[in-house]
This record gives C-alpha cells, structure tokens and sequence, in this order.
C-alpha cells in the first residue's frame, strides 16, 4: 500500500512558477514508477510527467515539454514537479501516482495509487 499527498499548488499568474510536491508512505517508494496527471474542470485526466524508479528516465506530454521538469528524492519518499512559465490552460487538479511498471507508463490505468490532488490555478 502506497499512500500519496500532493502539496504546492496555488493562485498564479501567468508567466510564474509553483513546484508540487508528492509525499508518499511506505517502504516501496523507490520501487516505483512515479507520474504527475492533471485534470481540467469537464476535461479527461491527462497524463503530464513521469519518471523512472531511478530517476533517471523522465517523459513529458508535449503540452508541457521545456516548461514542467519532474523530478525525485528517494530518500525523502518525494516526487516532485516544477512548473515554469506557466499558462492558463494549465489550470487544473494536479495528482501525483504511482505505478509499479518497469516501462515507461503515460496511461492513467497504468497507475494503481493516487493522491487527492492539489488544485493549480493560473490567471492572465
């Protein structure tokens, strides 16, 4: 059992930046594959970020790509997303997840662990 509590997200205006933050219990936490989803209001969860178990494997929709940098600390059980340059239609609930795949996963159905997300706002 993995539990997830996202943090970090806020009002902001467009241009600026936040970093979210994924706390997760339990020992597996380095077994992991760990992803970033967002979902708009009346939109379908979309995939955002994922890394590897490692770290050293990361993959970015292209809506985000060069903005958002998704990152890991082991040792302090946390996954991270940094967001720069921030747009409106990034607008969203953002959850954090965890997946026990040893591939690279975009699909949320490749996620069996979810946080309660945390909610991004952007102004123009």
């Amino acid at each position: 059992q993995v539990q997830l509590v996202e943090s970090g997200g806020g009002l902001v205006q467009a241009g600026g930046s936040l970093r979210l933050s994924c706390a997760a219990s339990g020992r597996t936490f380095s077994s992991n594959g760990m992803g970033w989803f967002r979902q708009a209001p009346g939109k379908e969860r979309e995939f955002v970020a994922t890394i590897s178990r490692s770290g050293g494997n990361t993959y970015y929709a292209d809506s985000v790509k060069g903005r958002f940098t998704i990152s890991r600390d082991n040792a302090k059980n946390t996954v991270y997303l940094q967001m720069n340059s921030l747009k409106p239609e990034d607008t969203a609930v953002y959850y954090c997840a965890a997946s026990s795949s040893l591939v690279v996963v975009t699909a949320a159905g490749g996620y069996r662990y979810w946080g309660q997300g945390t909610q991004v706002t952007v102004s123009s």
